[in-house]
């Protein structure tokens, strides 16, 4: 189990904020701004203004949530039950990171654009960059933490995990524990990735827990796309993305991916012949937050920042928790009781404290990838 020490450190990973001077919020004749330029739920007038606006709206168009990923489905029914007025639109459940930016450049102006984004740290980033995301700071801001945020809000960090090792016992007499294992001729043709890391952040995160553990470091990402290179020259590693169906069938027995979605499929497949194992890698210790952020154009601004303050509430981080993943808000709802114990102890195992890339070197590992990967595969 982790200790508060190390849920706290958790808590404090990612990139560091890139300050950015926010954008003016418009308003009406009364002052209050509109909902595509509102910074904050006190713009709107409060959190009753905020609802009754995301009422008018009447949808929330999202991308990329597949229901057995960190609880999704669970908080999608939620939020629609307690705002059965918006009704959301669900598209394209397994898209990348990289396909969420790009629906949100192609769609620019359409009432079916993604309202909301949920992003790999790195994504997350560089569509900041490019000016894609409206500042938005929901009610909970002052509890993120401050490395876990963009400062002026055009994303923050929501819910993390560690890369694991996750296996199919039923399938595979002796199951990896660590990276190093994975080399073993008794896993050809059995082990894979959750996705393509230059467009995955899963598998992004794969491949620096890789580099972690073969001498490699967050400023040096080859030795990860090195070891993917020999895996696959081995036969061991199949390019083939692990998802919940390749896992029942077996064609997927050994899947590198986050903690909270093996430990998920453990739950999930019990009694249908599959028995997951999950192991955090000792060799390779790395933990990564997910972030949420709001398409500038979004053509449900309301709706988008009312699902922001929903995610945020101390309801949908602990939906997060009974996914088994770790909420951004985890230490201070440890600290005030509203943390699901019953949920805590369920988290998978880690030994060892994570240390987490800097900004930098996150856009490094990125462009690295872009440039090394397919080659290192062929």
């Amino acid at each position: 189990m982790l200790s508060a020490a190390v849920l706290t450190t958790l808590s404090a990973c990612g990139a560091a904020p890139d300050p950015k001077p926010a954008g003016t919020a418009g308003g009406d004749a009364k002052g209050k701004a509109q909902p595509g330029t509102a910074t904050s739920v006190a713009d709107l007038g409060g959190m009753e203004a905020l609802v009754a606006a995301a009422e008018k709206e009447g949808a929330l168009n999202v991308i990329a949530l597949p229901p057995d990923w960190a609880n999704y489905g669970e908080m999608v029914k939620a939020f629609q039950a307690k705002y059965p007025k918006v009704k959301i639109a669900a598209e394209n459940p397994d898209a990348s990171s990289s396909d969420e930016i790009a629906a949100v450049k192609s769609r620019k102006g359409q009432k079916r654009a993604p309202d909301v984004l949920d992003l790999g740290i790195a994504f997350a980033r560089s569509g900041a960059a490019e000016d894609l995301f409206a500042p938005y700071k929901v009610t909970a801001w002052d509890k993120i933490p401050a490395s876990q945020k963009d400062v002026d809000g055009r994303w923050y960090n929501d819910y993390g995990g560690y890369v694991s090792i996750g296996c199919d016992a039923a399938r595979i007499p002796t199951c990896p524990q660590t990276f190093a294992d994975l080399m073993k001729p008794e896993y050809k043709g059995k082990v894979a990735l959750n996705g393509n890391p230059t467009k995955s952040g899963s598998a992004f995160g794969g491949v620096y827990a890789a580099a972690l553990a073969n001498k490699g470091s967050f400023a040096d990402i080859q030795p990860g796309i090195d070891f993917f290179g020999q895996l696959k020259k081995s036969g061991n590693f199949i390019p083939v993305e692990s998802t919940p169906a390749t896992v029942e069938k077996g064609e997927t027995p050994i899947s590198i991916d986050w903690d909270y979605l093996n430990a998920g499929y453990a739950e999930q497949f019990k009694g249908k012949g599959v028995d997951w194992k999950v192991s955090v890698p000792s060799d390779g210790v790395y933990a990564q937050y997910y972030s949420q952020a709001i398409n500038k154009d979004a053509p449900n601004p309301a709706a988008a920042r009312l699902w922001m303050e929903f995610l945020y509430s101390p309801e949908g981080q602990n939906i997060w928790l009974k996914g088994h993943a770790r909420p951004v808000l985890l230490p201070g709802m440890t600290a005030d009781g509203t943390a699901d114990k019953d949920a805590v102890t369920k988290l998978p195992q880690v030994q060892g404290t994570p240390s987490f890339p800097a900004s930098a070197e996150l856009d490094k590992a990125k462009a690295t990838l872009a440039e090394k990967w397919d080659k290192a595969l062929s």
